[in-house]
C-alpha cells in the first residue's frame, strides 16, 4: 500500500477548501470493484506545513462505525510512537476477523439458529411488506438508490429532555428516539404498523471489540401503534420490542430474509424500507502534537432505502440527518418531515401522557400556512348570476364573434343566442321551469351545444344521456331523474325508452321551434337552482346522479378563468363527453371568457391520429383530456410530427395522470404550452391543480 500526498499548500485558503470538498465527493462516489479489489483507498491533502486532510473510503464489507472509532484511536497511537522513533505500542491481536467469522457459522446452526428463527417468525408475523409514505412521486418499478440528505440541529435542552424520560421509564435515549420516529412514520402512512429497520454493532464478545471489520447487522424493528397509545405506552412497546430484538441479535439480516422469504419487489427491499440509526459524535483526538478532527463523511449520492434518520448525540445536543431517496420525494418535503420530527420529539419530552392521534405535526410557520394562507381563497367571482348568463352577457358585447366551429361551419354568439332562446321558450311552454330536468340525448355537433344553453335558459337543469348506454340504463336515468322533458332528435327517438316525459325532436320539431320568438326569456332563476344533473357510474353498479347548482359552478369558471394559462378568448376544442362534468369546464369557460368551441364529431373523437391534425388545422389553444386520451394523442402526435404551434393549455383529469415518454416528447416540440393535472369529484366542484412547465424532462 502506498499513501499518495497531493500538496495543495499554494492555494489560497477558499480554493484548498473547495478543492478539499471537491476531492472527497469524488472519491466518495468513484465505485470499487468487489472482484479485484483493493476494497478501501487513502490519499493525503497538504494544506499547509501541519495542516493535513486524510482522505479514507472503505467498502462497507470491510467496516463500520465502531471499526473508525478503532482506526482513529489506533492512528493516533502509532502517530505518537513513530514521531518519537519507537516501535509500535499496539498489541497483537488475540483473534482476526477471519475467527469471528468461522466462530459465527458455528454458532448459526442446530438449537441456536432455531431459538433465533423462532423468536423472529413470531415477532414479524403478519407485518406489513411495504411502508406506504405518502411520496412526491409513483415508486419506480427497479429502486435506484439515488439518493439525498437534509439535516437539522436538535438543542441540548431537548436532548436533556428526552434523556430524563428515557431514564424515567427505563429507557434508553436510542429507545426514544425510536418511539417518536416511528409514531411519526405511523402518522404519515396512516398505520398502525410500522417496520423500521436499525444497525446494531455486533460485537457481542470482548475479543472483538478491538478490531477493525464488518461486525454490524441489522435488525428489523416493529412498533405497534393501535388503539391509539399515549407515547409513554407506546415507549414501553418499543422497549420491549428492542430488547427482544437485542437478544436475537445473532443472526444476520441476510440469513433472516432466506429463512423467512417475504414477499420480493425490485422496487422497494424487503422486511422494512425505513432506516433509524443512533450515534455517538466523533470525539477530536490528540496525541502530543497531533489533533485529529472529522471533516465527515462525503455524500455518495445514495440511498439504500426510502428514508435513513441519522441522528448524532454531541455535546451540544442533536442532529437529524434525513437520508432519501430522489425518486420518491423532493428536498422540501424531507425538510418538512425533520420539522415535525422535531416537533413531536418536543411534545412527548413535555408531556409523555399524550395520545399519538394529538401530536402535533406543525411548527407555527407551517401550521399558519396550512390553515390560514392556504385557506385565504376568497376572491371575488359574480355570485348571483347563472351560467349561462355569464354566455348572455358575452353575447351582448360581442355577439358577431365566433362561439363555435363544426365541420366547416359556425355560430356566432348572436346566433347561438337566438337559437337558444327560441328552445327556451319552447321548453317553457312545457312546463321546464327551475329546477325541472330535461333529459338531453342528441348526438355530438351544434345542436347539443343549442340543447344545453337552451335548457339552462328556460330554468331547467340537464341531464346527458349518452347515446350509446343501453336502453335500461338510459331508463333508469329518466326515471330517476323525474325528466319532465326529453330533448333529442328524430334518429335517437326511437332507440329512447318510453317514459312520461314529453319528447322534443330537434331536427323534426324544427319548424315548431323556430316559430318562437328569439329574444331573451326573464326566467325567475338563480344561483342555487340546478344546473344539471350528471350520473356517475356508481360504486354499487347503480348510477347516481349528482345535482349540482349554478354557484359552484360559476366560482369555477372565475378560478378557470383566472387561473388558465391560455390567452383569453382561447380556442378550445370540446371533447369529452357531455355525460362528463368537465365538459361544462369546457364549453362555459370558453363561453364565458369570449373564446371559441370547436366541435368534433364521435369518429374524430375516436381517431387519435385524424385528432391530432385537427389540432393543427383548428388552430387549438386548449384541450382537457383524460390521462388515457392524452397519452394516445401524444403518441400519435410524436407518431406524424405534429406539434400544434397554437395549443397553450392542456388540461388533464378524471384518471391519475402518468408523465410519459411519448407526453415529454410531444410537449418538448411545443415550448410554449402547460400541461395542467387537475382533479375535481362529480359531487362538489372543487378542483385542485398541479401546472407542469419549464422542461418536460424535470416533470
Amino acid at each position: 500500500f502506498a499513501l499518495p500526498i497531493d500538496d495543495l499548500s499554494r492555494l489560497d485558503e477558499t480554493a484548498r477548501e473547495t478543492e478539499v470538498r471537491r476531492r472527497a465527493r469524488e472519491d466518495a462516489a468513484r465505485p470499487f470493484d468487489l472482484s479485484a479489489g483493493p476494497l478501501f483507498r487513502a490519499a493525503l491533502l497538504r494544506l499547509d506545513a501541519e495542516d493535513h486532510v486524510l482522505l479514507l473510503s472503505i467498502h462497507h464489507i470491510l467496516s463500520d462505525q465502531w471499526s473508525m472509532e478503532v482506526l482513529r484511536r489506533e492512528l493516533s497511537t502509532l502517530y505518537a510512537a513513530y514521531r518519537d522513533g519507537g516501535e509500535s505500542p499496539l498489541p497483537e491481536l488475540a483473534v482476526q476477523y477471519a475467527d469471528y467469522a468461522v466462530w459465527q457459522r458455528e454458532q448459526l446452526g442446530g438449537e441456536a439458529l432455531d431459538r433465533h428463527l423462532a423468536y423472529w417468525k413470531e415477532r414479524l408475523a403478519g407485518a406489513p411488506e411495504l411502508l406506504e409514505l405518502p411520496t412526491d412521486r409513483p415508486r419506480p418499478a427497479v429502486q435506484t438508490y439515488r439518493g439525498a440528505h437534509e439535516g437539522i440541529t436538535l438543542s441540548g435542552e431537548l436532548l436533556a429532555g428526552l434523556e430524563a424520560l428515557g431514564r424515567n421509564e427505563g429507557a434508553t435515549l436510542y429507545m426514544t428516539l425510536l418511539g417518536a420516529f416511528q409514531a411519526l412514520l405511523g402518522r404519515y402512512g396512516g398505520s398502525e404498523d410500522v417496520v423500521v429497520g436499525s444497525p446494531i454493532s455486533g460485537r457481542t464478545r470482548r475479543e472483538v471489540e478491538e478490531l477493525i471489520g464488518l461486525f454490524l447487522n441489522t435488525l428489523v424493528l416493529r412498533a405497534d401503534l393501535s388503539a391509539d397509545p399515549t407515547f409513554r405506552e407506546l415507549l414501553g412497546r418499543v422497549r420491549e420490542g428492542t430488547l427482544g430484538a437485542f437478544e436475537h441479535q445473532e443472526i444476520p439480516f441476510e440469513r433472516l430474509v432466506t429463512e423467512l422469504q417475504p414477499g420480493r419487489s425490485l422496487s422497494y427491499s424487503p422486511l422494512f424500507q425505513v432506516m433509524f440509526v443512533l450515534q455517538e459524535a466523533g470525539r477530536s483526538a490528540g496525541a502530543g502534537s497531533l489533533e485529529l478532527r472529522s471533516l465527515g463523511a462525503a455524500s455518495s449520492g445514495t440511498s439504500k432505502f426510502d428514508l435513513t434518520l441519522f441522528m448524532v448525540r454531541h455535546a451540544g445536543g442533536l442532529t437529524a440527518t434525513l437520508e432519501y431517496n430522489t425518486d420518491l420525494f423532493e428536498s422540501g418535503t424531507v425538510r418538512r418531515m425533520l420539522g415535525h420530527l422535531k416537533c413531536v420529539l418536543e411534545e412527548v419530552a413535555a408531556d409523555a401522557d399524550v395520545r399519538l392521534s394529538r401530536l402535533s405535526l406543525m411548527e407555527d410557520a407551517e401550521r399558519r400556512q396550512v390553515v390560514s394562507e392556504w385557506n385565504a381563497t376568497d376572491a371575488a367571482y359574480p355570485t348571483e348570476r347563472c351560467a349561462h348568463e355569464l354566455f348572455e352577457a358575452q353575447a351582448e358585447r360581442t355577439p358577431g364573434a365566433v362561439a363555435l366551429r363544426h365541420e366547416g361551419g359556425s355560430l356566432t354568439y348572436g346566433e347561438l343566442e337566438t337559437r337558444a332562446n327560441r328552445l327556451a321558450r319552447h321548453l317553457r311552454g312545457l312546463g321546464v321551469g327551475p329546477d325541472a330536468r330535461v333529459g338531453l340525448c342528441l348526438e355530438r355537433g351544434p345542436e347539443l351545444m343549442v340543447g344545453v344553453l337552451g335548457i339552462l335558459k328556460a330554468g331547467g337543469a340537464y341531464v346527458p344521456l349518452d347515446p350509446a348506454y343501453p336502453g335500461e340504463r338510459l331508463a333508469y336515468m329518466l326515471e330517476d331523474s323525474a325528466a319532465r322533458v326529453l330533448l333529442t332528435q328524430a334518429s335517437l327517438a326511437e332507440r329512447l325508452p318510453a317514459g312520461e316525459a314529453a319528447v322534443v325532436r330537434l331536427d323534426a320539431d324544427a319548424g315548431e321551434i323556430e316559430r318562437e320568438s328569439g329574444e331573451r326569456l326573464g326566467v325567475p332563476v338563480g344561483p342555487d337552482n340546478l344546473a344539471y344533473v350528471i350520473y356517475t357510474s356508481g360504486s354499487t353498479g347503480r348510477p347516481k346522479g349528482v345535482a349540482m347548482p349554478h354557484r359552484p359552478l360559476v366560482n369555477l369558471l372565475a378560478w378557470q378563468d383566472v387561473s388558465g394559462r391560455a390567452p383569453a378568448g382561447a380556442v378550445t376544442l370540446q371533447f369529452t363527453s357531455i355525460s362528463f362534468d368537465v365538459s361544462f369546464q369546457e364549453i362555459f369557460s370558453t363561453w364565458g371568457a369570449g373564446g371559441t368551441l370547436v366541435l368534433t364529431s364521435e369518429e374524430v373523437r375516436a381517431d387519435l391520429p385524424r385528432l391530432a391534425r385537427l389540432l393543427e388545422a383548428e388552430g387549438i389553444e386548449r384541450i382537457f383530456l383524460p390521462f388515457i386520451a392524452l397519452q394516445h394523442l401524444a403518441e400519435a402526435s410524436v407518431e406524424q410530427g405534429i406539434a400544434p404551434a397554437s395549443l397553450r393549455e392542456v388540461i388533464t383529469a378524471g384518471e391519475q395522470l402518468r408523465v410519459t415518454e411519448p407526453i415529454r416528447r410531444w410537449f418538448s416540440r411545443m415550448p410554449g404550452c402547460v400541461l395542467v393535472n387537475q382533479y375535481g369529484p362529480s359531487e362538489t366542484h372543487v378542483v385542485s391543480a398541479r401546472v407542469l412547465e419549464g422542461e418536460p424532462a424535470d416533470w
